[in-house]
């Protein structure tokens, strides 16, 4: 596995003075302020890591965060799971129009929420179309996520558990429960950011005969290079997981899972393909270079050029954007501009995002304020790791993404 390639920033095309505002602007406004309590900010060019800063401590009262510090990376789950269903597709094992109910037949007869709920049983009405793998990988499945708090069935999810990453559940009995529920809206008619990449990550293990955590080890973790990556830290890493916190009205940044005796220390029951590994920045660099490279890294051969060109296509339907078709409260992106391909948020116009950008681009980000992008015009990757949820509290993201467009020489 070749080694991480570092580069100045003159040798990859970025001003240097530039690239070092960003970390003054983020410890001023973030750090400082104690709205954040670390950032490590990764910006690479061609693959060769330009800039890669460390600010802020990992732990409560502990040391300055650095290149072995572990972060929950939450929703940045979703990407990985959506390359491993792809690689079933080259194999032919499944396809982008294969009703859902095929592979999980706990989901055959789902229905639309016509009424009910609150203690009222629901009344359904039956999907124009079926839910197909196309809708789990474009969030146009009709599932939602309990957080919404949009209404009745985003309220059976909460009831249920259904998003508790460390909850009652195995990947089995979390579709069976979801196969009970009625869907928001007919598969393909909206986008709702919701469990899919989960129920996608179930599709994983019934068509590959694998667990997801052994899936993802096989063949993209070990391939990649990516040994600090899984859905827990092993007791000899612990040291290196940080602390996480999220905001309360009225306090502030509070704990929310302490890195000593986090949650993250042992096998989860749910094994969630939508939102539940651990990352380093090195490790995720590798993984977004080997997006850049067309689906290799180094000799490793991930996923097939013109497969991840599909990935990476606009997929909503009528080739409209999330400000059209979204119905969700909540996601990892803004809307306008913003289309949405097979497991990836896509930059489909750059004067409607009104943020500097490359149409193409493509990325997403987690609960806890952890962000990529990947740029294959000006072929740039960006990671951003910290570590507070909810991750729409700051506009940090803007901010990161203007001023290294604003820094390339």
């Amino acid at each position: 596995m070749d080694s991480i390639d570092f580069a100045t920033p003159a040798e990859t095309g970025f001003d240097a003075e530039r690239l070092g505002i960003i970390d003054t602007f983020v410890k001023t406004r973030y750090l400082d302020s104690g709205k954040l309590p670390n950032a490590q900010l990764l910006i690479a060019r061609d693959g060769r890591i330009a800039h890669f800063s460390h600010q802020g401590a990992a732990r409560e009262g502990g040391a300055t965060v650095d290149e072995g510090a572990i972060y929950r990376i939450a929703s940045m789950t979703k990407p990985v799971t959506s390359i491993a269903f792809m690689q079933l597709l080259e194999r032919g094992l499944v396809a982008l129009d294969t009703p859902v109910h095929h592979v999980l037949p706990e989901f055959k007869g789902l229905g639309v929420y016509n009424g009910g709920g609150g203690g009222v049983p629901f009344v359904t009405r039956s999907t124009t179309e079926p839910m197909r793998m196309i809708d789990l990988l474009r969030h146009t499945s009709g599932l939602t996520y309990g957080f919404q708090n949009r209404g009745n069935v985003d309220a059976a999810y909460r009831e249920r558990r259904l998003e508790a990453w460390h909850g009652h559940l195995d990947l089995d009995g979390f579709v069976a429960a979801l196969g009970k529920l009625p869907l928001e809206f007919s598969p393909g008619e909206g986008w709702n950011y919701s469990v899919s990449t989960d129920v996608l990550g179930a599709v994983v293990e019934r068509v590959s005969g694998q667990t997801l955590d052994a899936y993802f080890e096989e063949h993209i973790f070990a391939p990649l290079g990516m040994p600090d990556t899984g859905f827990w830290v092993p007791a000899k890493k612990l040291d290196r997981l940080t602390d996480c916190y999220t905001f309360k009205g009225g306090e502030g940044r509070v704990i929310y899972d302490r890195g000593a005796e986090s949650a993250w220390s042992r096998k989860p029951t749910l094994l969630s393909g939508g939102g539940g590994l651990v990352s380093t920045a090195l490790d995720y660099h590798r993984f977004c270079t080997m997006l850049l490279n067309g689906g290799t890294l180094g000799d490793a051969r991930i996923i097939g050029r013109k497969t991840l060109d599909l990935m990476v296509m606009n997929h909503l339907p009528g080739g409209k954007d999330l400000s059209a078709l979204s119905r969700s409260l909540f996601s990892e992106t803004q809307n306008a501009g913003t289309g949405f391909g097979l497991g990836f948020a896509m930059n489909i116009d750059v004067a409607r995002s009104m943020i500097p950008g490359s149409v193409g681009e493509f990325y997403w980000g987690g609960m806890f304020s952890t962000a990529f992008f990947v740029d294959p015009v000006e072929r740039i990757t960006m990671v951003f790791m910290t570590q507070l949820s909810p991750s729409g509290l700051y506009p940090i993201r803007r901010e990161l993404k203007t001023m290294i467009y604003s820094a390339l020489a």
